[in-house]
């Protein structure tokens, strides 16, 4: 098939050509965005999955919304540094001068834009930030982040509201924010929300994040809802790959469609692989056959292995390698760390800087006291192809310890 043609986009938060099996979340963000802005609560979302199953591009398609709702928005994506204040406030100025550009506000944003510069000052790990006008003291300036983002939010939410429009806020990777400022940040937006004002966040995060979310404030059950986003069913697999081709005059065969969905077990992302590749592998016609996705797999498994799965995996050293290696051998789904630790033949605290700093770097999430899963679907395949056996890990491991 011609390549330029190709309708399938694997890639990291792009929008896949037939955004399917997401409709109840993607109304549900329209509905709580329309009820903000007329001063009613309106519950946002924290979406929670594992590594591609299209989390960031949700958070694309509710900024889409946002804007066709007369919202201004900004996207935020968090580092492993976990340090979002700095980020955040970077954001709401972009919010505040694009809010002066086009709606030429005057007066009323030259004092929001002075709160944010004392907000600013006042953080401890980030720069001030240039702003041309007077700071101004009072509201978000206390020291105390929950207070502060509390009277920022506040201040913007009143601008917001008495102009007609609203702020949408999209965080990723927000599992890697801390205890005390993932705090800070649901106080903030609780008392936003307390007020009525048209202020809101949607978060993205790996599973573990509900359960930060809830450690650090209990009313935060109360402000979001918690879409737990994972591969999708057949019969919308299918459609992911069958309505791009459909649209560029082509058809799957149903053998070649049930192999992509048995290798893929529904990802979105790996979808977007296989299909990519085996449109690229099949000659110019009509169809895309079982033969042409056969000759496809050994491709795109080699571009997830050297992209999607090793690149996650660069960082780590080999104690931490052969740790991984041993969990993708006890199986699929949650393993007890207690098995782990005796496939490497070593106790479980010895072991347990390397379990942390697996968790430390996203690779790995505990759902449950004592068990540990990977962060990524079908690692644990990646794993065996790359690594040696847990005999030959724990060799390895031993050196590094």
């Amino acid at each position: 098939m011609d390549p330029v043609r190709n309708p399938y986009s694997p890639g990291a938060g792009t929008r896949p050509p037939a955004l399917v099996g997401r409709d109840r979340e993607i109304e549900a963000m329209d509905v709580a965005l329309q009820r903000l802005l007329l001063g009613r609560d309106g519950r946002s979302q924290l979406l929670t999955g594992l590594r591609g199953v299209g989390k960031t591009v949700m958070l694309n398609e509710f900024e889409h919304i946002a804007e066709g709702r007369g919202y201004f928005h900004e996207h935020v994506e968090v580092g492993e540094d976990g340090r979002l204040p700095p980020r955040l406030a970077a954001a709401l100025r972009r919010v505040l001068l694009a809010m002066d550009a086009r709606r030429r506000i005057g007066e009323r944003i030259g004092r929001a834009l002075g709160v944010l510069k004392a907000f600013s000052i006042r953080l401890p790990e980030g720069p001030e930030l240039a702003i041309e006008v007077e700071a101004v003291h009072g509201p978000a300036d206390s020291g105390d982040l929950a207070t502060d983002l509390a009277g920022l939010f506040v201040e913007i939410g009143e601008l917001a509201r008495d102009h007609g429009t609203g702020l949408l806020l999209t965080v990723d990777e927000l599992h890697y924010v801390g205890a005390p400022v993932l705090e800070a940040l649901v106080m903030g937006l609780h008392r936003a929300a307390q007020l009525r004002l048209p202020v809101t966040l949607a978060g993205a995060g790996l599973p573990s994040l509900a359960a930060l979310t809830g450690e650090a404030k209990s009313y935060a059950e109360r402000m979001f809802t918690y879409p737990v986003i994972d591969s999708l069913s057949e019969d919308q697999a299918q459609e992911a790959l069958v309505v791009p081709a459909e649209d560029e005059g082509v058809a799957w065969d149903e053998d070649a469609l049930s192999r992509v969905i048995q290798i893929t077990r529904g990802y979105p992302y790996f979808l977007q692989e296989f299909g990519k590749q085996a449109w690229d592998a099949a000659p110019d016609g009509e169809v895309i056959t079982l033969e042409d996705v056969d000759r496809s797999v050994p491709v795109a498994t080699a571009e997830l292995d050297d992209g999607f799965f090793r690149v996650r995996t660069g960082r780590t050293n080999d104690a931490e390698r052969a740790y991984l290696r041993a969990m993708a051998e006890l199986g699929p789904g949650p393993v007890r760390t207690a098995q782990v630790a005796a496939t490497l033949g070593k106790s479980a605290t010895a072991l347990g800087p390397t379990r942390d700093a697996l968790l430390k770097k996203a690779l790995c999430y505990s759902p449950r006291w004592g068990e540990i899963e990977f962060t990524v679907p079908m690692f644990a395949a990646f794993m065996k192809r790359w690594l040696p056996p847990p005999g030959e890990a724990a060799r390895a491991a031993d050196e590094a310890l």
